[in-house]
């Protein structure tokens, strides 16, 4: 059976994500099978696998440093938040139901056994199981049912490395602090600390560490620091969106909607030099950007009515009148419609209308499509025209269809590859779900819209595929009169193995892996 080593930290938002990935480049590089396992994770990033099953996009970033296929059994259980009291609960892939927070609190042991089947199954597939935790193991009003902490550690019967961030203050506080609330079972399973997101020198805090191993009673197993390393984040507290950025010659805006999701679909944008993606959330921070990026949501009407109330949506719409291009995925593909309808309060109830941008209507439906594609851009109009008869692939996730009364030019032309489909439904003769073929399980439809310079397409990582963003920066850049050339030549795909590997060897030099590897050996 694999052995298991748990990352958990002192609070949310400390590295913990990272610290995993990290590991599971090294435990790689060192000719080991390794997975990487959450028990529960809280995000609305999330990703489709090939089996049509839906999970938190962290552990496909941790896996994918693994060098292993992401798999739902990495996390069995999400929750997306659909507002401030309540989650879509996701089990196994699939959706369980939507519960407020007090319900799944007293529901969620009862999920034990999913936890600890997706647990056993990667236990005889693997050398080695980097856990991460969520949050703080020490909530003492949670605690009890806790099943992503300590209580997951017990399951697995695995070591623990706690992490707090000295980048935010209080290191010594939050790593003491948090050992003082463990119980003493608890305490045991604790093997060593690790001090994150250090920046300075480093033989001023070294008074600070023999301190804190004499109050612990654990050694500081690594202070590794602040890492610009260029991985995908897992939530909306992702330092990418806070930065104040520089506008690049080529400057794109994100439009940070309050229940954003998926913002991962642009991180490739972010890799080419010259070029600026900024998330804005207030109309006065938009400028002047040479393409508008809506991204997708949990709740697309709610975020529809913010954009309003904020001036968004008018600054967007001044934007696009002075010769902006738009390009939504998603939520904000739907959002481009002209109405949106949810007759059986999916999100908000009723109707409300859209942006007006293209001729089409969403009417949110209780089933979620659910599906990984390969598609091809059909004949694209306007200021991204360079895109047409591109390949990609991608994948769907989403509740409602949007169809057209016969006025839409269709963007993509697209087939789902899953075992397993959770949803897909035809619109009307000239809707974005015309269907085109269908045999067994394998579907091929139009899908997506063309506007006057406004794009939209259900797929999170259309963009992906090196020869899509390169058409899309090329196509900008010679709108500005600007020669492309060294703009666009990037290999995402090889640009995330090396920031992996500058992961593994930054963490190799500040971590004690040979104490590390001790601690692994040994177990609980």
């Amino acid at each position: 059976m694999a052995k298991s080593i748990m990352i958990q930290g002192t609070m949310s938002n400390v590295g913990k994500s990272l610290l995993a990935a990290g590991l599971c480049r090294i435990f790689k590089q060192d000719g080991y099978r390794v997975a990487p396992f959450k028990s529960q994770n809280m995000a609305l990033n999330s990703y489709i696998t090939s089996e049509g099953l839906e999970m938190g996009r962290a552990q496909v970033m941790q896996a994918e440093a693994a060098g292993i296929e992401p798999s739902v059994l990495m996390n069995p259980i999400l929750l997306k938040p659909t507002n401030d009291v309540g989650s879509q609960v996701i089990v196994n892939g699939e959706v369980l139901a939507t519960m407020r927070a007090r319900d799944y609190f007293k529901y969620k042991k009862t999920l034990i056994p999913d936890i600890m089947k997706a647990y056993h199954t990667l236990e005889e597939q693997s050398d080695i199981i980097v856990i991460e935790g969520a949050g703080s193991p020490a909530e003492i009003n949670l605690k009890s049912d806790d099943i992503v902490n300590m209580g997951m550690a017990k399951m697995a019967k695995s070591p623990v490395l706690l992490v707090g961030d000295i980048d935010r203050g209080g290191v010594f506080a939050q790593l003491a602090g948090t050992m003082m609330l463990l119980e003493e079972e608890e305490k045991q399973l604790v093997k060593g600390l690790i001090i994150n997101k250090f920046r300075g020198d480093k033989t001023i805090l070294d008074p600070g560490i023999v301190m804190l191993e004499e109050l612990c009673h654990r050694s500081v197993v690594g202070v590794t620091p602040y890492m610009d390393i260029d991985v995908e984040d897992e939530d909306s507290l992702s330092e990418r969106m806070s930065n104040e950025k520089a506008v690049g010659q080529i400057d794109l805006v994100v439009v940070r909607l309050p229940r954003i999701s998926n913002f991962t679909d642009f991180n490739i944008f972010e890799s080419i030099p010259g070029v600026s993606v900024r998330y804005v959330k207030r109309a006065a921070q938009l400028g002047n950007p040479d393409l508008i990026l809506l991204p997708g949501t949990k709740n697309t009407m709610s975020d529809l009515a913010w954009m309003r109330q904020s001036g968004m949506e008018a600054a967007v719409l001044k934007a696009h009148a002075a010769g902006c291009p738009i390009f939504g995925i998603c939520g904000g593909y739907q959002m481009l419609g002209e109405e949106l309808s949810d007759p059986f309060g999916v999100e908000d109830g009723g109707t409300m209308r859209g942006m007006g941008l293209l001729p089409m209507h969403t009417v949110f439906t209780e089933e979620k499509t659910r599906t990984r594609v390969n598609g091809q851009f059909l004949q694209v109009k306007g200021d991204l025209a360079g895109l047409s008869d591109i390949a990609f692939s991608g994948y769907e996730i989403h509740m409602g269809q949007s169809v057209s009364d016969g006025r839409l030019s269709m963007l993509t032309k697209i087939s789902d590859h899953c075992d397993h489909v959770g949803h897909t439904s035809e619109g009307s003769a000239d809707g974005g779900a015309k269907t085109l073929l269908q045999s067994g399980s394998a579907m091929e439809k139009c899908e997506g819209a063309i506007g006057e310079n406004v794009y939209g397409s259900y797929v999170h990582g259309i963009f992906d595929a090196q020869e899509v963003v390169n058409a899309i920066v090329k196509a900008l850049a010679e709108k500005k009169g600007i020669d492309p050339a060294g703009l666009a030549q990037m290999d995402y795909a090889a640009y995330k193995e090396t920031q992996y590997d500058k992961m593994a060897d930054i963490l190799r030099k500040h971590l004690d892996m040979e104490q590390i590897y001790r601690i692994l050996d040994a177990g609980v």
